[in-house]
This record gives C-alpha cells, sequence and structure tokens, in this order.
C-alpha cells in the first residue's frame, strides 16, 4: 500500500492512479519537497503504459492552498523561489505531459498555485461547497504562474477578475467559466470521478493517448499548422487496430473488440 505520512500518497484500483496530496493539517499546500513528491509520481505513472487514467485528490477539507507560504518567507531570496516556481511549472506542465487524462477531484478550497492544479488537469469534478481563487494579489504578490493555466480555461476577462480581484468563486460558477467539468454533493464526489474515468477507461487506450498529445501540441499552432498536424494525427490513428476493428464492426453493425 503507501506510508500514511508520504506527502503524496500513490493507490491503484484497476487501471485507473488516484495520487492524494497529503499535508491536511497544512491545507495540501505545496511545499518544495511535495511538489518534487508529486513530479516523482506522475513520471513514474507516465513509463506504465498499463495506467489508463489519474486522479489528482487530496487528503482533509482543503484541496490545495496553493504554495506553502511560511517555506517561503523561511527562503526569501531569488535563486530559492526561481527554483520553486521552475519546479511548480515542471508539475503543471507534467500533467498535461502525461499521454493520459488527468481528472481533479476537488473536495475543498483550491486557491493561487492550487487552482493552478485544477486548470492543468484535463479534466475536474468539484464538491458544491469547494471554492477556488488566484488571490495573491491580496498579499501583493501577483498569481503569475497561476494566470497561465487559468487563462487557458476561462475567459480573459473572467481571468483578469479573479486575478485583479483576489475574488474566489464557488463550484457552481466554476462550471459556468470552464474551470471545472460537473459540481456535486460531497457525498458523490467519488461517485461522479468514477463515472468519469470509467468513461475514459473504456476507450480505447490508443485513441486516448492519440488525442491527449494532440489537443495540448496543436493549441500553440496556428490554425493552418494545427489542421496539417491533426489530419497526420488522425491518418496514424485510423491506421491502429482498434480504430480499424472499430470502424469494420460500426459497418457491420456489431460490437467492436476493442483493446481496453
Amino acid at each position: 500500500m503507501f506510508n500514511v505520512d508520504d506527502l503524496v500518497l500513490h493507490e491503484r484500483r484497476n487501471d485507473v492512479v488516484t495520487l492524494w496530496l497529503n499535508r491536511p493539517q497544512q491545507f495540501n499546500a505545496l511545499s518544495e519537497e511535495m511538489l518534487s513528491a508529486l513530479k516523482e509520481q506522475l513520471d513514474l505513472i507516465a513509463s506504465d503504459s498499463s495506467i489508463r487514467c489519474v486522479v489528482l485528490a487530496a487528503k482533509g477539507n482543503a484541496f490545495c492552498a496553493g504554495h506553502d507560504l511560511r517555506e517561503m518567507q523561511q527562503n526569501q531570496n531569488t535563486v530559492f523561489y526561481q527554483n520553486l516556481f521552475r519546479l511548480c511549472s515542471d508539475v503543471m506542465l507534467r500533467i498535461q505531459s502525461l499521454p493520459v487524462p488527468v481528472v481533479a477531484r476537488v473536495q475543498g478550497v483550491a486557491t493561487a498555485a492550487g487552482c493552478q492544479l485544477v486548470a492543468s488537469c484535463d479534466l475536474a469534478v468539484a464538491a458544491i461547497e469547494a471554492r477556488f481563487g488566484v488571490s495573491g494579489i491580496n498579499l501583493g504578490l501577483f498569481c503569475a504562474t497561476p494566470s497561465v493555466a487559468l487563462t487557458r480555461n476561462v475567459s480573459a476577462k473572467r481571468a483578469f477578475e479573479m486575478l485583479f480581484t483576489g475574488r474566489f468563486i464557488d463550484a457552481k460558477t466554476a462550471v459556468e467559466w470552464g474551470l471545472v467539468n460537473e459540481s456535486v454533493e460531497r457525498d458523490d464526489l467519488d461517485i461522479a470521478v468514477d463515472v468519469l474515468t470509467s468513461a475514459i477507461s473504456s476507450k480505447s487506450a490508443t485513441a486516448v493517448r492519440y488525442g491527449k498529445s494532440m489537443i495540448y501540441r496543436q493549441q500553440l499552432m496556428p490554425v493552418e499548422d494545427a489542421y496539417a498536424y491533426a489530419s497526420e494525427v488522425m491518418a496514424c490513428n485510423a491506421m491502429e487496430s482498434d480504430a480499424i476493428e472499430g470502424i469494420g464492426a460500426f459497418l457491420d453493425k456489431r460490437p467492436a473488440k476493442i483493446k481496453r
């Protein structure tokens, strides 16, 4: 199983892995050590082709309160801050570069880098009492790195509102703004996450891996280049055995035998 003292707990059920942030007394604040532990777990997942989906969850009442401000206060020098924020950025990028989808399971508050963590995941389900904010501005510190992920999830004006006022939004608003896919009662959170991960796991592993990589790469391209790249990806995917079987089964009006 796992050591309960670990900063990030690893739990596997069938082909779905759940990573638990495990500093509940510190509201799961992202210390340098915790970020390193999370990066290590993500790297291990990336090398395991049997994993079909990842859930990012948290112990305690808070999902993640952002960076560990006490640790930052104790290390007030530019080099430490540069290394810390670079490590944090590496974690966020690792989530997106994983070959399988990552679902944030948000049971409580997610602020600053914690909100960034949610925005960096491919999908997110939140309990109705969860709240989201990028409130560094209230402390005289603009949430620059969280803004990168936030502005890629919500509209520019919504992001500006959160970033420059420090305003928190509830789960219902987070769904309306596009930060979260669904909000549910706290008791239904695990069920909602299971429904989502089960739907993903039931699909062709090959197609899912093609799809996740393609989505993020094409976002960085001009539209003409994106279409050229997407066409190449689709052509390659169409030659894979799952696609050949799936198309054949559809035309033959029979169940497809897709590799799960």
